[in-house]
């Protein structure tokens, strides 16, 4: 249950800071943008400007993500790994002790 809660509790972390990384991204380009159009008439230097600072912010943004789901993936298999081992060791509790040490190879 435990594992449960801290997965979930992980998850919202994500979630909540994912939200803000997408608006203060943004926030971020319609600045530029509003910067631009005061700064520059002609749209090829105000599209220029922006699609700089968007290109960065898209992969930094992309990155992140990248990041967390890769994160989320590698927290899924090893709680599924952890279950995996938690019945090995119940159903070796409960062999019988000449039989574990002949699968082991012990005599």
């Amino acid at each position: 249950m435990a594992e449960n809660e801290a997965a979930s509790q992980t998850d919202q972390m994500r979630i909540r800071y994912g939200f803000w990384i997408i608006i203060l991204g943004f926030v971020l380009v319609t600045v530029v943008f509003l910067a631009a159009i005061l700064k520059w008439t002609t749209a090829s230097d105000v599209a220029t400007v922006v699609g700089s600072v968007t290109g960065v912010v898209g992969t930094i943004i992309g990155a992140f993500f990248g990041v967390q789901v890769g994160s989320a993936g590698k927290e899924k298999a090893e709680t599924a790994r952890n279950q995996a081992e938690d019945k090995v060791v119940r159903l070796a509790a409960a062999l019988d002790p000449t039989v574990a040490n002949n699968i082991l190879g012990i005599h």
